[in-house]
């Protein structure tokens, strides 16, 4: 699957673009003010402990306090690298006694702050190299589980001591990761240096610098491109900042030769993401419909707790009988929805409708198609199969905000209902809250405030029972409209 990288740079934005034969598979954002937190190291204070949750929140500096389970605290077990294993299985020593309350405590971000949620934390440092993953608080040396099976095995002895090698004398664990699978001596070497000076210079700051400081920070997104998008399929890696440019190949030169040779630095008059019409993509992306080539089309809804997804046949019709249309149908939509979750960042539950299937062949095919294009997503994601509803369900690591959550906010007149009421019923809503208002309240004159729809249709076909509950109350009843109010706002003014 050859791959190209498109990099549209400005002081306020970075957005990142992967392209697959011709079609944008990912979209990357990293706004100035707005960078993600993971793999950042705080020095952190204990604002709160919670024994019956096992929980602890930890003042970060941010604006929500992080949240620390018990779960992610990291415990030295005495028999060292041996008892990693048994680590797993022991029962967690309760938080609260090995917590307390304004205790400064170094952590690192693992999850972003989602919606209403803080970030949340772990006690387990780990710092991200470009071929290893340094562990300072363990001694375990291993080995990827992203590397196939097959040569998983022989490979894990061979690269294990390999790193427990160049380790030794240093401290700490390390992991190698599969795109240094294939790395000298000399490139695990320098690897190994950089992380272990990175540790040491965190580790320093958090003994001078106060709780709330931010002791070590991740990659930017420029820097991650090299680090985490590049592959031996990637072709080329374009950037249409010249200053940038020049400061990511100096980087990629120290950490990353092989893919500091990919980069370009595009110069066309065209806007680099208009070679693949990726600003059109962002667009789609952000709607609920996505029509599929053969005239049948997806509907994608997102919620907090999941996401589910809709296959319809739309206009197809092209298929010899109806089983056909909707087996064909549904592995274009396979394809189609794996795209849609990297593309839009989708993660946590995912409930695929697929459009039903009489034969266990068609279901198997298209399952099988599924997994297929889930497999080529570079985060972690699980498919089981039909439900006896006739369900796929599916998770997928949630690593960030999604697309959506990104770029878009709630809608100011139906705070994300997608629907209002209409202006009769509001209409409604008026009447019955005067009549509440006149049982409480003795005023000279009732004055409702409402938008234009509400006050035109209460001077027109809800006239009469304007008039009607006046009478019934005994009081004036005066409109005004107010074009900054939405359909369903309204006031009413006691005079």
């Amino acid at each position: 699957m050859q791959q190209d990288i498109l990099i549209n740079w400005s002081p306020q934005e970075t957005r990142v673009a992967v392209v697959e034969h011709g079609a944008v598979q990912e979209l990357h954002v990293e706004r100035t003010l707005e960078r993600g937190l993971v793999g950042n190291v705080y020095l952190g204070k204990v604002s709160r402990v919670l024994p019956g949750m096992q929980s602890a929140f930890i003042d970060i500096g941010l604006e929500r306090a992080a949240f620390l389970h018990v779960a992610d605290v990291w415990q030295r077990h005495p028999e060292g690298d041996a008892g990693a294993l048994a680590r797993r299985s022991e029962p967690q020593v309760p938080i609260e006694r090995q917590v307390f309350e304004g205790q400064a405590l170094m952590v690192q971000v693992i999850k972003d702050p989602i919606g209403t949620k803080g970030a949340r934390l772990s006690t387990q440092i780990s710092i991200a190299g470009r071929l290893l993953v340094y562990l300072p608080q363990d001694e375990h040396v291993g080995v990827s589980q992203k590397i196939p099976l097959g040569e998983r095995e022989a490979l894990r002895a061979r690269l294990q001591a390999l790193v427990g090698d160049k380790a030794s004398g240093g401290g700490g664990g390390f992991i190698l990761r599969t795109n240094g699978e294939d790395a000298s001596d000399a490139e695990l070497a320098d690897d190994i240096a950089y992380l272990r000076k990175t540790w040491l210079r965190t580790k320093d700051a958090a003994l001078r610098q106060p709780p709330l400081t931010l002791l070590h920070q991740d990659l930017d997104l420029l820097q991650r491109v090299l680090r985490d998008l590049v592959g031996e399929h990637t072709q080329s890696i374009r950037i249409d900042s010249l200053e940038q440019f020049q400061r990511l190949r100096a980087f990629g030169q120290e950490f990353m030769p092989a893919a500091a040779g990919k980069l370009q630095h595009y110069k066309g008059e065209r806007p680099i993401f208009d070679l693949y019409a990726v600003d059109e993509e962002i667009a789609r992306a952000l709607g609920r419909r996505v029509d599929l080539k053969s005239g049948g089309y997806l509907i994608i809804d997102q919620t907090e707790a999941l996401t589910t997804v809709d296959v319809n046949t739309g206009g197809y019709v092209g298929a010899r009988n109806f089983d056909d249309t909707i087996f064909k149908t549904n592995l274009e939509a396979a394809g189609a929805i794996a795209r849609q979750l990297r593309l839009r960042n989708l993660g946590g539950i995912v409930i695929v409708d697929f459009i039903d299937m009489v034969q266990a062949e068609h279901q198997g095919a298209v399952l099988a198609e599924f997994r297929k294009h889930l497999a080529r997503d570079r985060v972690k994601t699980m498919a089981g199969g039909f439900s006896h509803l006739g369900l796929v369900e599916m998770t997928r690591k949630r690593t960030r905000e999604s697309l959506a959550h990104m770029l878009c906010e709630p809608c100011a007149a139906c705070q994300g209902k997608g629907s209002v009421k209409t202006a009769r019923s509001v209409c409604y809503d008026v009447l019955r809250e005067i009549l509440r208002e006149a049982r409480q309240f003795n005023p000279r004159e009732f004055r409702v405030i409402a938008s234009a729809a509400v006050v035109e249709l209460f001077l027109d076909e809800e006239s009469a029972h304007l008039a009607g509950l006046s009478d019934f109350i005994g009081k004036p009843i005066s409109l005004q409209a107010e074009g900054a109010m939405g359909q369903e706002q309204y006031d009413i003014v006691l005079l």
